[in-house]
């Protein structure tokens, strides 16, 4: 019996990870690179603004 389950479990994973493989676009790639690109970004700016901010308080 767990056998079974094994394969039946291994059946489901495997054909969802075909399927949505297969469905993924060069236009879904080159969208995720250009928001992770726009996220770091913002990202290094608001931590470089609030450590500015922040330590230029700790001064005062």
């Amino acid at each position: 019996m767990e056998q079974n389950n094994l394969q039946l479990r291994s059946g489901i994973v495997g054909g969802t990870f075909l399927s949505t493989i297969l469905n993924i676009t060069l236009h879904d790639v080159l969208f995720t690179v250009v928001m992770v690109v726009i996220g770091a970004v913002v990202s290094f700016f608001v931590s470089w603004l609030l450590r500015k901010v922040f330590s230029s308080k700790k001064r005062m």
